[in-house]
């Protein structure tokens, strides 16, 4: 992807006194006019790049600018650490230990000792790092993946055109063109299975901002009032932070908008006889059924 080849043209530049355009576009897979193309755009991001023509010729960052390689500082790499360790977490490959070289100057000291450590990996750990590689292939390729999705109403069999992987909501998804919707969608890789790469090659189509906003996904927000056993205050704060209730004689009062009703319900539902829905009528219609149901499995 553009990004990472500018990255890594950038990593070049900064170990090397000079390289010419051909060995760029050889070492990177692309044409000399995409090599061209991208020392612009860095150029334009404001690094001095300098090209020289002739057969001597060659390009290089400007030798003021080149004397201090440290273009990150030490606690800017350790952020790095962090971040590259959380990837790793997710991939088949670790490639912590290659990007560190090519990222850290070689008189710089990078404690690895693990002050924040993320860990995106789940109980489906393999399997997600599988579903992972195989849409990057897939999205580097620009070809559909089919697979069987489960979900409330069941099985049902998708292809899309992908076009990212993102961790939101505390899980991966995939976001592409659904062919059967005629539409952009995310899908939650957990529940994905069966995948396959296809040989139906695809082009970008343009995503409305609506649509590739995460935040957007779930445009309709409904408002729910619960009230809460003092007893699991530390819940609510772990989840929402100080100050997200009202704290009355009879519990805690808490106040929710969300989007997605089977998160909130199961939410809900975690408390036990902890939480109380006050409003809106129809969800503790909804609650106290599922409480009935849920009793009779017990009788």
């Amino acid at each position: 992807m553009k990004f990472d080849r500018l990255i890594g043209i950038l990593t070049v530049l900064l170990q090397n006194d000079k390289i010419t355009a051909p060995e760029l576009a050889k070492r990177f897979e692309v044409s000399r006019c995409t090599i061209l193309r991208d020392i612009d755009t860095l150029c334009l991001a404001g690094i001095p790049v300098v090209t020289l023509r002739g057969g001597d010729g060659g390009i290089s960052i400007m030798n003021g600018y080149k004397i201090n390689k440290n273009v990150l500082t030490t606690e800017e790499l350790q952020t790095l650490v962090a971040g590259l360790k959380s990837i790793d977490s997710v991939s088949k490959q670790s490639n912590f230990e290659s990007l560190m070289a090519k990222l850290a100057p070689s008189d710089t000291i990078i404690s690895l000792t693990d002050s924040v450590v993320i860990d995106l990996s789940s109980h489906y750990k393999d399997s997600v790092s599988e579903k992972i590689a195989l849409f990057k292939q897939a999205i580097a390729n620009r070809k559909t993946v089919q697979f069987d999705y489960y979900y409330a109403k069941g099985e049902i069999f998708r292809e899309i055109e992908p076009y990212f992987v993102e961790f939101r909501w505390n899980a991966w998804y995939v976001f592409g063109w659904c062919s059967l919707r005629q539409d952009f969608r995310r899908f939650k890789l957990n529940r994905l299975w069966n995948l396959s790469q296809t040989e139906t090659a695809f082009t970008l189509r343009p995503v409305p901002p609506e649509k590739a906003h995460a935040e957007d996904a779930f445009p309709e927000l409904y408002h729910v009032k619960i009230l809460f056993n003092k007893s699991v205050r530390f819940r609510l704060i772990e989840a929402y932070g100080l100050h997200c209730y009202e704290e009355t004689e009879d519990g805690l009062l808490f106040s929710l908008d969300y989007a997605n009703k089977d998160y909130i319900f199961s939410w809900i539902l975690g408390f036990g006889d902890k939480a109380k829905v006050l409003e809106p009528v129809e969800i503790r219609k909804e609650m106290a059924a599922c409480a009935e149901n849920i009793a009779k499995l017990y009788l």
